[in-house]
């Protein structure tokens, strides 16, 4: 087991502060909060619980000295399991946390996602599923934006350009075929160089916080290619990263940023 402190109920998600991280969730209903870190590779790492036992204003919290960027995790809630009531805790569903920056992994619809037995929903399903769902990831906050600024450009000098990660440089041949498709391969040269020319002041990306692919889709052998089906409303969509699952999507997203806000984008 490893060391635990009470730690802060705010803020809320996991914030790693160079020696440790800090712990926060919101659950109102729960009973009792267990934090489950995960080693080793995805689905198959070993599972350690750590009870949460501080809690303020419904804050489950706790600090954990040695917890490092790139860490697994996610949360088990004890708690009542009244569905008519809105009041579905299940210590057998791994839950991601809300306000996860980064998110590793998919899931694969297997039925122990499910909260219920299917064809029952008021009913409830024990099944762990733990093996079969996505993980939260401690990030490290920290990242040199050296001289970046905003541009403040004026809105009626702005020219708003919508894009989709992908589909912008899925195909593009002057796109190295390794960064195609992802946020490294936007804020590749030509891309940039392209927009700048065709007089874009700033882009609105489609959506890139962590989505699912529907269950309906997969089964069909689809994708949800639009994103819109978000889990993660914090953390970039892993499937864009060239680097990496385990945090390193947090570092290309901003590395993408810093790239297209660098001075004589206009």
């Amino acid at each position: 087991m490893p060391q635990v402190w009470p730690g802060e109920a705010y803020p809320l998600g996991a914030r790693f502060d160079g020696a440790g991280t800090n712990f926060a969730v919101f659950s109102e209903a729960a009973e009792r909060v267990e934090l489950c870190l995960f080693d080793g590779p995805a689905r198959d790492g070993a599972e350690t619980r750590v009870p949460l036992e501080e809690a303020d204003a419904f804050v489950w919290h706790a600090y954990l000295p040695g917890v490092m960027p790139g860490r697994r995790y996610g949360y088990r809630v004890h708690g009542p399991y009244e569905p008519r009531r809105g009041r579905r805790c299940n210590p057998a569903k791994l839950l991601l946390d809300p306000y996860a920056q980064a998110v590793e992994g998919t899931v694969d619809w297997h039925r122990s996602c499910f909260g219920y037995r299917l064809g029952d929903p008021c009913s409830r399903d024990d099944a762990d599923s733990a093996r079969h769902t996505m993980r939260s990831v401690v990030v490290s906050p920290y990242f040199d934006w050296g001289d970046d600024r905003p541009p403040r450009i004026p809105y009626h000098e702005t020219v708003i350009y919508e894009a989709h990660v992908k589909g912008l440089t899925a195909r593009h041949p002057g796109v190295p075929k390794d960064l195609r498709g992802t946020y490294a391969g936007l804020a590749h040269p030509v891309i940039v160089d392209h927009l700048k020319s065709l007089g874009v002041t700033a882009v609105e990306l489609m959506p890139v916080h962590q989505f699912v692919h529907d269950d309906a889709l997969v089964q069909r052998g689809l994708r949800n290619y639009w994103g819109y089906n978000t889990i993660g409303f914090f953390a970039p969509h892993n499937e864009y990263s060239s680097s990496g699952h385990r945090g390193e999507q947090v570092l290309e997203f901003k590395s993408m940023v810093k790239r297209c806000t660098r001075p004589g984008w206009r």
